[in-house]
């Protein structure tokens, strides 16, 4: 990267509330709990098309949170599960770029809804400083995917919004007598 780009960046870090350290790298953060109590790791995340449009699936156990998304959102989840690249970088593409290029990584996202508005807190680790920003809970999901870090709910909203899924039943060979 050349210097202009690196003073970019450093600047748009910076206007986020980070200051990088000029020489020895800053002590790694130190970990945290899988998950707090009263929350539950997502299991698998799925993309599908609906009659309204593309919705995420926070799949956890036998429910699901259905999270309604932009096309988009929905192209730079699926291609993120599928290990897929899009001709060109979308904008989950380029941040993961960006925070890797800084030694960065989302470590973890925690989805919660508020007056029917899905939120979520996205938390990046930069060279061992931990910040946690606001984010549309779509960009985070596909964040996260990227990093493969844990999606985290709450067990009421996974309670009060969790959809329960059928059960995929095998399928039988038709059998004629």
């Amino acid at each position: 990267m050349n210097q202009l780009g690196k003073s970019v960046m450093i600047f748009g870090l910076a206007a986020l509330g980070w200051s990088l350290p000029a020489t020895a790298q800053a002590a790694e953060a130190k970990p945290k709990p899988a998950v707090e109590p009263g929350r539950v790791q997502v299991q698998h995340v799925e993309v599908r098309l609906s009659q309204v449009g593309p919705v995420v699936l926070l799949k956890v156990r036998s429910k699901a949170i259905p999270i309604f998304v932009d096309a988009i959102v929905a192209e730079s989840i699926q291609a993120a599960l599928t290990g897929q690249k899009p001709p060109r970088p979308l904008t989950h593409d380029l941040m993961r770029s960006v925070l890797e290029g800084f030694d960065g990584k989302v470590s973890q996202v925690v989805v919660t809804l508020k007056d029917r508005v899905f939120y979520a807190a996205l938390t990046v680790v930069v060279r061992g400083t931990t910040k946690v920003f606001d984010s549309r809970s779509s960009d985070a999901i596909a964040l996260a995917i990227h990093f493969k870090a844990p999606i985290i709910v709450g067990q009421d909203l996974l309670d009060s919004s969790g959809i329960e899924l059928e059960e995929e039943k095998p399928e039988r060979p038709e059998t004629r007598t």
